[in-house]
């Protein structure tokens, strides 16, 4: 009899997760913590919360980008900057599993709140610390943005035109990535401390997460000696040729065609004889002849009357290739519906958004809760009586402004 694997959406169920972080580093570890059924309370700081709340587009205090981020999570709002504040995550601490923080290192030390403060009072602690350059050595201390850690990390350095300035990636590459290396980190370390009972600190640099996506270039200039000098690479890919984007009829198309595929591009293109040509013969001679090849395909292109005909006889000859797309262009696009990757989600105010949706499928399913975002403090008082506080120590951190009441 086959194993009947849980849902997805209950993998982590019965898991709580502290979640002290804003932005977007921190806050995508704990979205696919909270999709995959963890309960994740999320700490917001008064008077407005997660800065992303107030990001456009937004209905009311959510924005696109918070509902994409935190939807799921259970809102604490709590001034952390008091003692009182402290002491509550200190007692919120004994009862969960996780923490997840992306603080500038030494911020939460300075308050009492250090992995080694917290696991203290919780041996069995898992605690992810999110950051621009990691928690111990002489740049822990710098702010760091996403376009920042791009830049040291020497993604701009490989974007843009050969003789042209760098540019940065337009998407959070920096902030995603990072938190995505948290999240299955945070696995891991769960599984660890059911063998160990104890629990471990993780520390994600977002320049090293970056700086690992480097396949190519940081082996290249060693092992040639520094021959082989990393530049910016245009819209072409160097070592390869055809490989890039290419001019179609109505955009632009990618093509990469390696020495097994490089006969279906000529048996596509009609002219199966550029097989001969010396000038294309061997994959040296193509990227000797890159400038030539490229004109020759984007000629051959521009027969067509719209680019879905150029990419129907690519794919018949098996030459590896598909259309440059705008996000936009996915929210309506067959494929990205068909697969999950695009979703509506609701929007806490009783409309929809359309959002990403999650990465990775356990069993062919893909994790795809129906969760809401949450207002400001909407679960302070839930989550503050379910980590053992009374009725009337909520009432006197309301009084004091150590917490901001659901009802408030």
């Amino acid at each position: 009899m086959a194993n009947v694997n849980p849902d997805p959406t209950e993998m982590l169920s019965g898991v709580r997760v502290l979640d002290l972080t804003q932005y977007l580093a921190g806050p995508t570890c704990t979205r696919m913590l909270v999709e995959l059924g963890a309960d994740v309370w999320k700490v917001e700081f008064p008077p407005f919360g997660d800065p992303i709340r107030a990001i456009e587009p937004r209905i009311g205090d959510k924005s696109s980008c918070f509902i994409q981020q935190n939807r799921g999570k259970r809102s604490l709002c709590l001034d952390l900057s008091s003692d009182e504040g402290c002491d509550v995550i200190r007692r919120l601490v004994e009862s969960v599993d996780v923490v997840v923080e992306n603080f500038t290192p030494g911020v939460l030390a300075k308050r009492g709140l250090s992995y080694e403060d917290l696991a203290a009072i919780n041996p069995r602690i898992v605690m992810a610390s999110v950051s621009g350059f990691g928690q111990d050595n002489s740049y822990s201390h710098r702010n760091c943005f996403d376009f920042i850690a791009q830049g040291m990390a020497g993604v701009m350095h490989m974007t843009g035109e050969p003789d042209g300035p760098p540019y940065f990636a337009g998407i959070g590459m920096g902030d995603v990535t990072a938190g995505v290396h948290a999240f299955g980190a945070v696995g891991f370390a769960l599984y660890q401390r059911e063998r160990t009972g104890l629990g471990t600190h993780i520390d994600v640099s977002m320049v090293d997460a970056l700086f690992h996506m480097q396949e190519y270039s940081v082996g290249a200039h060693s092992m040639s000696g520094g021959e082989y000098v990393p530049t910016r690479q245009g819209r072409h890919y160097p070592p390869i040729s055809p490989a890039g984007t290419f001019r179609a009829p109505q955009g632009w198309i990618v093509i990469l065609a390696m020495d097994n595929q490089i006969n279906g591009l000529w048996a596509a293109m009609n002219n199966p004889a550029l097989g001969d040509d010396p000038r294309f013969a061997t994959k040296e001679d193509r990227v000797a002849n890159r400038e030539a090849l490229s004109e020759l395909v984007e000629t051959w292109m521009s027969s067509f009357d719209n680019d879905e005909q150029v990419l129907e006889l690519l794919e018949r000859n098996r030459v590896p290739s598909g259309p440059v797309m705008s996000p936009a262009d996915a929210i309506n696009n067959p494929w990205f519906q068909e697969t999950g990757a695009i979703r509506e989600v609701s929007d806490g105010n009783g409309g929809g958004v359309a959002i990403p949706g999650f990465p990775i499928r356990y069993d062919g399913t893909k994790a795809n809760a129906d969760l809401e975002p949450a207002g400001l403090g909407e679960h302070t008082n839930d989550i503050l009586i379910e980590a053992g506080f009374s009725d009337a120590e909520l009432v006197s951190l309301i009084d004091a402004g150590v917490v901001r009441g659901s009802s408030d």
